[in-house]
């Protein structure tokens, strides 16, 4: 791994995604690839209008179930460096919710390992998303059959209670 920043940071401040995506592969000449997703608080397809998303999560257990992510995609992967932010707080409809930046040597690797890492925050970190609604109603988020799908392809299935509200 090269000098890039902590890999992963939860925090309820924005991120610069310029910003930390040069830091993942500063000084390390062994990348030729860096892919990366933002998550964004969308409104949903139906239903009343979102006010706003809160985000609750159990901070050093959160922390070290993404460090192990990033283990196992580093491994899996062969990344050079990966960085996470995740967002919590109460959370606006258009702002960033998540970050996951990977450096590899080749662009496969990188994609891979982009979206492995997304689809185990999916399911495995312990994040717990309440919606509430501009007519004042407030839920829980539950989970979603179609995050544990993309988990099993990875040859994964989900912890049990692992993330459930938080998917």
């Amino acid at each position: 791994m090269n000098r890039a920043p902590k890999r992963v940071h939860i925090t309820p401040e924005d991120f610069d995604l310029g910003a930390e995506v040069a830091a993942l592969h500063v000084d390390d000449g062994g990348t030729g690839a860096v892919a990366s997703f933002v998550g964004v608080v969308r409104q949903p397809a139906s239903g009343p209008a979102l006010a706003a998303l809160e985000l609750e999560h159990y901070p050093g257990m959160t922390e070290r179930a993404i460090e192990a992510m990033v283990d196992d995609a580093v491994r899996r992967f062969g990344l050079r460096a990966a960085r996470v932010v995740h967002r919590v707080g109460r959370l606006a409809p258009g702002a960033q919710i998540v970050l996951v930046a990977v450096s590899a040597p080749h662009r496969r690797a990188a994609f891979q390992g982009c979206e492995f890492l997304m689809d185990y925050l999916k399911t495995q970190a312990p994040f717990w998303k309440k919606e509430e609604t501009a007519d004042g109603c407030a839920r829980w988020v539950d989970a979603r059959v179609e995050d544990d799908a993309a988990l099993a392809r990875w040859g994964l299935a989900p912890a049990p209670n692992a993330g459930v509200a938080g998917r």
